[in-house]
């Protein structure tokens, strides 16, 4: 009788924990404020992936092995797309994660997708992991598209 109740126990801590993980899968979360030391290099890498501060961008991480990423990119498609007409339209940036393993790196993108939504002065606020909403990334990126 007790491995039954271990056995039930086990289970009833996997499902809370798949759903909780299942739960924040494609939450726009804010971006933690971090001052890491390497973050020149850092700032080289994104504005050789075209984060120049210009205006607010998405940049998102993709693979031709990863099927999620074909997603990701329909939905920051429709994302900067519906905004184009804003004063700071927002401009979309994917990034082959086999092709530019540093960026990733030094953003620490740890799975695939990651999405990061970037400010007009290049800051990281938003990061997303998992395929994010339409309406979610639109209402992350409206105030960032507004005129100054």
């Amino acid at each position: 009788m007790i491995e039954i109740t271990i056995l039930v126990v086990m289970l009833l801590a996997g499902l809370a924990v798949g759903l909780y993980l299942r739960h924040r899968e494609g939450a726009v979360r804010n971006a933690p404020v971090t001052l890491a030391p390497d973050t020149a290099a850092r700032d080289e890498l994104l504005v050789a992936a075209g984060v120049t501060g210009a205006g607010p961008a998405v940049l998102h991480f993709s693979a031709d092995w990863c099927g999620p990423c074909a997603a990701v990119r329909r939905v920051v498609a429709d994302a900067t797309a519906d905004l184009a007409d804003s004063p700071q339209p927002p401009r979309d940036i994917e990034v082959d994660i086999d092709a530019d393993p540093a960026l990733a790196r030094a953003l620490n993108v740890l799975s695939l997708p990651t999405t990061f939504v970037f400010d007009a002065e290049g800051r990281e606020r938003f990061r997303i992991s998992g395929v994010p909403k339409t309406s979610d990334l639109r209402s992350a990126l409206s105030p960032l598209t507004a005129a100054l």
